[in-house]
């Protein structure tokens, strides 16, 4: 089986080679790349399978998964696409790599966060869980995707409060939608525009350890 797409891996140090280990996938926004992504799960790398995606269609110095009509408005075609090739990826990562298939993982930024959220609603309990960061569902996803359950999907979402590219209430429209989905929502605002801070990062490191058993309380 090939992959479709391009990416880096980062196993632990000290694997042990009878042992499965939990797994990021990270899918980066729009321009940019996979190696861009790595700084902000890299405090993970000691216990986690890390696995950069990216995108496969060149995009100025960057990449991106699918092409816009407009903002907020993707190429259905492409975007269709995009979602199919990446859960096959995530099906080919698991059979290359040593990765605990209950505890997969997606983290993705702005498109990225749009694909994390759509895989979570296509996939469903297939994966353990997703941090979106300033990300939104499409609404052509929510009405005409066959949808899997999430109510035992934990996702954490998170949105910029003066968020220029998507404003703060996408996030909040997309927390409720999730809220209604499942019992396993965390969700946070940050005094921040269309990126993460060091506070964001430190909250979704912190939860993805939880989650995946690592630590019993949060730091």
């Amino acid at each position: 089986m090939n992959s479709a797409y391009s990416y880096d891996v980062h196993l632990p140090a000290n694997m042990d080679p009878d042992k499965k280990y939990p797994a990021v996938l990270t899918l980066h926004g729009k321009g940019s790349n996979e190696k861009n992504m790595f700084g902000l799960v890299a405090p993970l790398a000691d216990n986690f399978i890390i696995i950069g995606i990216r995108g496969n269609l060149p995009l100025g110095a960057g990449y991106q998964y699918y092409d816009l009509k407009s903002l907020g408005n993707p190429i259905r075609e492409m975007f269709d696409e995009a979602v199919r090739e990446l859960e096959a990826f995530i099906q080919y990562a698991t059979e290359k790599y040593p990765i605990d298939p209950s505890k997969r993982y997606l983290l993705g930024f702005s498109q990225g966060a749009i694909l994390s959220m759509t895989l979570a609603l296509t996939m469903g309990n297939e994966l353990k869980g997703i941090v979106s960061l300033n990300g939104y569902v499409p609404d052509f996803v929510k009405t005409e995707y066959p949808l899997r359950s999430v109510k035992d999907v934990s996702v954490f979402i998170s949105h910029g409060e003066y968020d220029s590219v998507f404003p703060v209430r996408i996030g909040h429209e997309t927390a409720t939608y999730f809220k209604e989905q499942t019992p396993r929502l965390t969700f946070h605002l940050y005094p921040t525009d269309h990126g993460v801070s060091e506070e964001n990062q430190f909250d979704f490191l912190n939860w993805l350890k939880q989650d995946a058993g690592l630590i019993t309380t949060k730091e």
